[in-house]
């Protein structure tokens, strides 16, 4: 029964593998083979995978459907390349750069300020362009990217996060997980960074990953590394009671998602910019299971109702008030 120990998806081990797939079935889990038997493999066409596992695609598709995304400064698709690289990075003085394949959310720069030639990262760290040529030359060679082929670098706009976080997240920029069924929301979460994952929004990491009721857009209990918590592991700041800004807009923008990548089961990735709202980040094809752990909920009541339904209505309204009915 490997599928219930997927990272995030524990429980107590007493009782042996017997109690154990009891308490989990009992509280409705859904593990990682039955995701990818019943969910992934049958919602979501092969076709479909590379319009979500290159985010240049993604962003492209967003962005033709009047989607909000991170501005794309530029990108680094060869080697040779690189000896252009001070051109691309000669306007912003903050920008992320990511590779285009990746996954996890590895392979991630964020430079926050220029500092008499050199980039400044988050935690006041100066790199020089030098540092950068070498670390887009990892990104190109396949180091972050889905099996480890040739990538592209990816230079955009980096989030201001929305000050609702200011106290509840460590330098980096939380990120909204919404995970999405035949168009509609059955899950969602925020990530939030602590200082043990180094400002990233990555709960392997050590990330603090909060539920949130789908019907309010208000946030719960957090979990960080399998432990259930109520305030921020850095901050000592409650964690539940945060109402999500423009959780409406949120919710529809995950189902509109869902529908130009074609996918019936997936995980949407939003952050919430001070100035310019919400913003669509990535589409994921195979999302992760611990948001049910920070939602303390199972999916399978939820995803089984969803599969239930003869037809699913086309408005996307009426999908959002489904989910948060």
């Amino acid at each position: 029964m490997p599928d219930l120990d997927e990272p995030g998806i524990r429980v107590r081990r007493s009782g042996g593998w017997l109690g154990r797939w009891q308490a989990l079935r009992g509280n409705g889990v859904l593990g990682i083979n039955a995701r990818n038997r019943s969910y992934v493999m049958r919602w979501n066409p092969r076709s479909k995978y590379p319009l979500v596992d290159d985010k240049l695609t993604t962003k492209r598709l967003a962005l033709e459907a009047g989607l909000a995304v991170p501005e794309l400064y530029g990108a680094v698709r060869y080697q040779g390349e690189l000896a252009h690289l001070d051109r691309l990075l000669a306007g912003p003085d903050s920008f992320v750069i990511k590779p285009a394949h990746g996954s996890g959310g590895d392979g991630v720069l964020v430079i926050t300020d220029r500092r008499r030639g050199l980039f400044v990262k988050g935690d006041g760290r100066a790199l020089t362009l030098r540092d950068i040529e070498y670390f887009v030359s990892n990104i190109l060679s396949g180091v972050h990217s889905l099996g480890g082929i040739p990538d592209a670098a990816m230079i955009e706009y980096r989030v201001r996060p929305s000050r609702l976080f200011d106290a509840i997240s460590y330098r980096g920029v939380p990120d909204i997980r919404l995970l999405i069924f035949r168009g509609i929301p059955v899950m969602a979460m925020v990530r939030l960074p602590t200082r043990a994952s180094d400002g990233k929004a990555n709960l392997h990491q050590g990330a603090v990953g909060v539920g949130i009721d789908l019907a309010t857009g208000i946030t719960g209990h957090g979990v960080v590394r399998d432990h259930v918590i109520d305030e921020h592991p850095d901050f000592g700041t409650p964690l539940v009671g945060h109402a999500i800004p423009d959780w409406e807009a949120l919710l529809a923008t995950g189902a509109r998602c869902a529908d130009l990548t074609g996918l019936g089961y997936c995980g949407v990735d939003l952050v919430l910019d001070e100035e310019r709202g919400p913003m669509m980040l990535e589409v994921n094809a195979r999302p992760g299971l611990a948001i049910q752990i920070a939602n303390q909920s199972g999916l399978m009541t939820r995803l089984r109702r969803i599969e239930a339904m003869r037809e699913v209505p086309a408005d996307i309204a009426e999908r959002i008030a489904l989910a948060r009915g």
